[in-house]
């Protein structure tokens, strides 16, 4: 319903795109480029159906976080806003967390404080209070501050409510382990301590030249011609 009330008012903004424009429910033919996102498991099948014409077919990705424990009192309340914005569902905001070894998460926990009303949404408290009871049942490692469950985890993915962390013993083993998994990350939150890693707070406030996946669309458009 979203997406053909956006275009209606974007036709009544400028009545010549009318002509360029179709809604199409169902099967598309006669395209002549494709520009598609969905998950890992439905870029399988876009890539096939879509493989004889250029595209631009996006897939899952998230955005982390690396601290080092110097990160002052207003970097750690910005990285909140990474973190709760859009209630955390955006492939920019953060979903996972890496630490030193040690690290002491109270900093962290007194920061984030003021999302605590998050909770009082249904629809976040329900997920949060899910996923706690199945973490509980299964022992998992865990830290709680009543709207927030911090879960040591190897994954990318943190499920609503819950974020994700990883302790490390260097820098160099995260920069080694961000190669390998680079086409996994949407954003690399830090107080430069990766290349290509950007502002605490700055995740859901891209710039009109930070292009999804660093693929420049409009370039990949005017190739078209």
């Amino acid at each position: 319903k979203l997406l053909p009330l956006v275009l209606q008012k974007l036709i009544a903004i400028e009545p010549q795109f009318e002509s360029h424009i179709s809604y199409v429910d169902g099967r598309m033919t006669g395209h002549d480029a494709i520009i598609a996102t969905g998950s890992n498991n439905t870029s399988r099948y876009f890539e096939y159906y879509f493989k004889s014409v250029p595209n631009i077919i996006r897939k899952n990705r998230n955005s982390i976080a690396i601290l080092d424990g110097n990160e002052t009192d207003e970097q750690m309340q910005n990285l909140a806003d990474d973190i709760f914005r859009y209630y955390g569902m955006g492939c920019r905001n953060v979903s996972k967390i890496y630490a030193p070894e040690g690290y002491d998460f109270h900093k962290f926990f007194k920061n984030i404080f003021k999302w605590k009303d998050i909770i009082n949404d249904n629809r976040y408290a329900n997920n949060y209070d899910y996923n706690k009871a199945v973490y509980l049942m299964s022992g998992a490692n865990m830290l709680d501050n009543n709207f927030l469950l911090l879960k040591e985890d190897s994954g990318f993915s943190s499920p609503i409510g819950v974020l994700f962390q990883e302790p490390y013993s260097n820098i160099d083993s995260i920069k080694t382990m961000i190669a390998s998994n680079r086409e996994q990350f949407q954003c690399i939150v830090s107080n430069n301590l990766v290349e290509e890693s950007i502002a605490f707070g700055q995740t859901q406030e891209p710039q009109l030249w930070d292009y999804a996946d660093s693929i420049d669309t409009v370039d990949f458009l005017l190739t078209l011609r």
